[in-house]
């Protein structure tokens, strides 16, 4: 990553040897949890700490820092899950202490409004604007057009391997294999990864781990231009509805690239499927 520019995104990524996705995972630890824990030191004002679990290289990923500062905004406000949540990436987070600042801007009957800014050193890293509300209770007309997407079986597993980047080591994937070609040295040209994916450590997911599912694939863009550094400016999630299963499956897409930058347009669905998360994010690409 390039000083300066935020988020970090997939440096690379390996298919290793198969294993059963099917087997259940072996420990009640969850590290999410214990890696966004946040502690009120005074109204408004939260300390935590950025974990190295959940990093490449040396740089932590963004959609992990951005549940930290969802995590403080939660304590904060009344209504229980993010429902739209957009964060702007100033400079590459670090493991270790940081402090997460939380303005409340509204907090009304159906929706509250916060914004946090997370600092580590006093330097400013992440700055994000939420809307929460209550999706168990939520109401309303229904009109989908949209369908989960063709993922493989789940005995096509991505299990990870002790030499990969931190943060792979923290969930099991299954990814459809046409669309992961790059890992060995194809390019097919449809910038498109579909797949399953979990947590390894077997905590089910929830309205705020969608933040960090939405950012912890590999980004579709390597089946165009090759496997490099691809920082993320800008996230938003936008959260439809409390995942029911431990698996969800996802796609993700690139239509635009050009000038140095791309979006990024995700679906994460749950087994019963249910759309659960909608996400774009607008990324860098330095030059080659």
């Amino acid at each position: 990553m390039r000083e300066g520019v935020g988020a970090s995104k997939w440096a690379f990524f390996r298919v290793p040897s198969q294993k059963s996705c099917q087997e259940a995972p072996g420990t009640n630890v969850f590290e999410f949890d214990e890696d966004t824990r946040v502690t009120e030191v005074e109204p408004g004002r939260y300390r935590s700490r950025v974990s190295e679990r959940w990093s490449i290289g040396t740089v932590p990923n963004g959609g992990y820092v951005l549940s930290i500062g969802v995590a403080a905004m939660q304590q904060a406000l009344a209504h229980p899950d993010p429902v739209s949540v957009t964060a702007h990436f100033l400079r590459p987070a670090e493991p270790g202490d940081a402090e997460v600042l939380v303005d409340v801007a509204k907090v009304g009957k159906s929706y509250s409004t916060a914004s946090a800014r997370l600092l580590q050193g006093g330097t400013e890293r992440v700055r994000v604007l939420a809307t929460f509300g209550d999706l168990l209770h939520a109401e309303g007309p229904t009109h989908i057009r949209g369908e989960p997407p063709r993922v493989p079986s789940r005995e096509a597993p991505r299990p990870p391997r002790p030499s990969e980047p931190a943060i792979v080591q923290r969930f099991e994937m299954c990814l459809a294999e046409e669309t992961v070609r790059w890992a060995q040295g194809e390019k097919t040209g449809e910038a498109e990864v579909r797949g399953w994916i979990r947590f390894a450590d077997g905590r089910l997911p929830d309205g705020r781990s969608l933040l960090l599912f939405a950012d912890a694939f590999p980004p579709p863009v390597f089946n165009v231009i090759g496997v490099g550094w691809v920082p993320t400016l800008e996230l938003t999630v936008h959260v439809r509805a409390r995942p029911a299963s431990e698996w969800l499956r996802g796609v993700f897409r690139t239509r635009f690239l050009f000038g140095g930058h791309l979006e990024e347009d995700g679906e994460l669905w749950d087994e019963q499927g249910t759309l659960v998360a909608l996400s774009r994010q607008l990324a860098a690409v330095p030059r080659r």
